[in-house]
């Protein structure tokens, strides 16, 4: 389906999956030379790794990757210009997490005098705290994107309905497109049996981004989210425009096979999908 097209940002590295930096870039490899490749995005990882990609890397010859690198914004400048420096990398994109304290006016200034190229796509990590509302509104009118967190390794890094609805409301309300990060383990909404975490679900969020684009109010928003049938929302994934990707532009995930496993359990996906899964 068109409306999946690189939606999903090969995160391997990070928790919960914790790869290895030599099985991330093997995995992703994979990826992009199976049948799925259309649905996966850049291989993601974070600044301090840089080092040892270009090791794996090295010894690899004739691989070459798209990254898109998380990165505090105080190492901006010097981890971009390390990641342009490594062979068979094509930066494409940055993910800026944003120090304690720094303000949605001091955070935009320092992102413009970093001077970055046009062609990365730069994600700004939007926190979740006071300065929200702030930073989403400096974002609107800018070439940066939005990055929403939706869980982690905690349950209290896991945002509830409410306020992934908010979040989600006013990107689109700004015309800020944003992406989403962690715990987005499931295609539908659910309680992990393991840790009983609740979780959102990659399609909750699609459906949701686009109902809000369509002017939905936070009640029908937060309702969404919360759905737990994915025969309900299979139904509206299937009639969704595809512009809404333009607004939820993708979500990283430690695992490419299992979001492809479940999109085609649900029927969104012919099985041919799970060929070269691992």
């Amino acid at each position: 389906m068109r409306i999946l097209a690189e939606l999903l940002d090969d995160a391997a590295v990070f928790p919960p999956g914790n790869a290895s930096i030599e099985e991330a870039v093997a995995g992703h490899v994979r990826h992009l030379r199976s049948v799925h490749a259309c649905l996966v995005g850049p291989l993601v990882l974070a600044a301090k790794d840089l080092g040892e990609l270009e090791v794996v890397l090295g010894d690899r010859p004739g691989h070459s990757v798209n990254l898109t690198l998380t990165v505090p914004l105080p190492g901006l400048v010097p981890a971009t210009a390390v990641a342009r420096a490594i062979r068979s990398v094509r930066l494409v994109g940055l993910e800026v997490a944003l120090p304690d304290g720094t303000s949605a006016a001091e955070a935009l200034a320092a992102l413009d005098a970093a001077d970055l190229d046009s062609d990365l796509t730069t994600y700004v990590e939007v926190p979740r705290d006071a300065r929200r509302a702030d930073v989403l509104a400096a974002l609107a009118g800018t070439r940066y994107r939005a990055k929403l967190r939706t869980g982690g390794v905690r349950a209290d890094l896991y945002p509830d309905e409410t306020e992934l609805a908010a979040a989600i409301r006013s990107a689109v309300a700004l015309d800020v497109p944003f992406k989403a990060t962690a715990g987005l383990h499931h295609a539908v909404r659910n309680t992990d049996p393991a840790t009983g975490f609740e979780q959102h679900g990659f399609l909750n969020v699609l459906v949701a981004t686009a109902r809000a684009r369509n002017g939905a109010d936070e009640a029908e928003v937060v309702e969404l989210l919360a759905e737990r049938d994915g025969g309900r929302l299979v139904e509206q994934v299937r009639v969704l425009d595809p512009s809404v990707r333009d607004a939820f532009c993708s979500f990283g995930t430690c695992s490419v096979d299992e979001p492809i496993t479940e999109l085609v359990d649900l029927g969104l996906l012919d099985p041919r999908y799970m060929k070269d899964l691992a």
